[in-house]
């Protein structure tokens, strides 16, 4: 059979946005498999790992590790196996790293393995309709490439089956129109909503960065909102009716099994061996950490960092946090970090747009005052009707201010109200049993400098804050500097100032509680 001509196919231009020459089929795959996967691992080159990945890797050790090499069309007279084989189609602007290729003469039968097992139909097994897709496309660039191609194997690894793709013209427009698909969403940029309610979300390794259930539930809050901009275009969701069970299924946030490390002892000098940072202290090693069992390093104060310590944490993408002694927050250095160029431009684009920033803004504050009130109600130990009613109130003002100014005024009389009985909220078992004067008292915010020790401890929790956020903005693409509420200002990471608000009363204000009330801080540790 001879190879059949193709039209050529030409990938979407748009002048803005220089696309790669080639479409790489693996991605195809995961685009038929969902969209907004494939934007997320090709457009934005975000990658994670999890237990399905590493089966995966391990499936394709072996043919991963192969020459590369493939035998011209009918220069071999016995059948041969070539493995990791990269071609290319110019028609279709795609390219196959092809994990098996069976040759015999002019004949061609590519061989791709999936670490899963396939699709049930009845009591029949079938390849899936991405697997399916991907087969395809390398029959179409090993047929363009001068071999005859009449079918390709899928071979599932957790069932040890082999499954046959034969060829046709309708399994290659099915083919063209995915590889179309896939350019145009790379051409537009813009990601696509999540799949509704779809068995494949609960494996896929970047569930915790797609966030299927979050992201539909702002867009079921309101699905017209300006917003929703960086999230895409709302998903089609059938009108719901009487008797149905809740839409929002209960959110669990995925664990870190990497943890920040913070060193503040003054004089520590941080090398490397390997993939491990040895601490040492007048150069003697007093600790290790492996780089893969961290996700920041944070050092306060004067501390060495090596040259091999600094290339080799910015290779594996973990950024590196410096703090004066006194925790105020200098600065980061870091790798690359995001490629996704886009999304910046769109925050850039609604940081220009007043109504945008207003919307968000009222959001921020109101949850911010929302969550100081709940920490009252749950810690003070009299809290009053009175407090939580004004707070009640001034919520409701956020949610309706007209202006970032007056926002600004509501944020400042919720605070007012919140640290003004925020010492109620701080105990001392042994000095209120004796009667004496608790250690740690709290009249209001004082800071630049703090004044006392629990001001002292609020700013440190809220430097570190600030510096999770600048981090996380960063690594997620997002231009720090650029805040919708916080204004541009030199130096200041607006967009990390803005994001934290909500999170001062449930992250920083419940830490430093907790630190005095368990009594893990004293007052002998700190200096007037």
């Amino acid at each position: 059979m001879a190879a059949q001509p193709f039209p050529i196919f030409e990938p979407p231009q748009k002048e803005s946005r220089q696309l790669p020459d080639y479409l790489p089929a693996r991605m195809v795959n995961e685009f038929v498999f969902c969209p907004r996967l494939f934007h997320l691992m090709w457009v934005d080159q975000l990658m994670a790992v999890n237990a399905e990945v590493i089966e995966g890797r391990t499936v394709h050790a072996r043919v991963d590790a192969g020459s590369g090499a493939l035998p011209e069309p009918d220069a071999a007279e016995q059948p041969q196996h070539a493995r990791s084989v990269t071609l290319s189609s110019e028609s279709l602007r795609v390219i196959a790293k092809l994990d098996l290729v069976e040759t015999d003469g002019m004949m061609a039968t590519p061989v791709d393995y999936k670490r899963g097992e396939p699709k049930e139909e009845g009591d029949f097994r079938v390849p899936w309709p991405a697997d399916r897709i991907q087969i395809a496309l390398q029959m179409a660039i090993l047929r363009e490439n001068g071999y005859e191609c009449d079918r390709g194997v899928l071979f599932y690894a957790r069932t040890r089956q082999r499954l046959e793709v034969r060829w046709s013209d309708d399994l290659l427009e099915d083919a063209r129109l995915a590889v179309e698909g896939a350019w145009a969403i790379a051409r537009e940029g813009r990601i696509p909503p999540p799949l509704v309610d779809a068995p494949q979300c609960a494996k896929c390794s970047l569930v915790g960065i797609c966030l299927p259930d979050e992201t539909h539930a702002l867009l079921m809050a309101d699905p017209n909102s300006e917003q929703m901009m960086l999230f895409g275009e709302p998903p089609r969701i059938a009108p719901r009716r009487e008797g149905d069970p809740p839409e929002l299924r209960r959110m669990i946030a995925p664990r870190s099994e990497q943890v920040p490390v913070y060193l503040n002892t003054q004089g520590l000098h941080i090398g490397k061996s390997g993939d491990v940072l040895q601490v040492k202290e007048k150069f003697k090693v007093i600790q290790t950490v492996r780089m893969r069992e961290m996700h920041q390093l944070n050092l306060f104060g004067n501390i060495q960092l090596t040259t091999q310590a600094i290339q080799a944490l910015c290779e594996a993408e973990i950024p590196i946090a410096y703090f004066s002694q006194g925790g105020w927050f200098y600065g980061i250095t870091q790798g690359l970090g995001e490629k996704n160029i886009f999304l910046r431009q769109r925050q850039f684009r609604c940081a220009d747009k007043p109504e945008f920033c207003l919307r968000l803004a009222r959001s921020l504050v109101a949850g911010k005052i929302r969550n100081q009130r709940t920490l009252l109600m749950r810690n003070h130990r009299q809290p009053s009707q009175e407090w939580l009613t004004q707070m009640k109130y001034w919520i409701g003002r956020a949610e309706s201010a007209t202006t970032i100014e007056e926002l600004l005024g509501v944020e400042g009389m919720g605070a007012r109200i919140y640290f003004g009985n925020f010492d109620g909220m701080l105990r001392n078992d042994d000095g209120e049993s004796r009667g004496e004067e608790m250690p740690f008292r709290f009249e209001h915010r004082n800071r630049r400098p703090p004044r006392d020790p629990v001001n002292a401890l609020l700013s440190l929790a809220y430097s570190i804050l600030a510096k999770d956020w600048t981090v996380t903005c960063a690594q997620v693409g997002f231009e720090p500097l650029l805040g919708f509420y916080h204004q541009p200002r030199f130096g200041r990471p607006s967009l990390a100032l803005d994001l934290m608000e909500p999170f001062r009363p449930l992250v920083a204000d419940s830490a430093v509680m907790t630190a005095i009330n368990s009594g893990m801080v004293q007052p002998k540790h700190f200096v007037q």
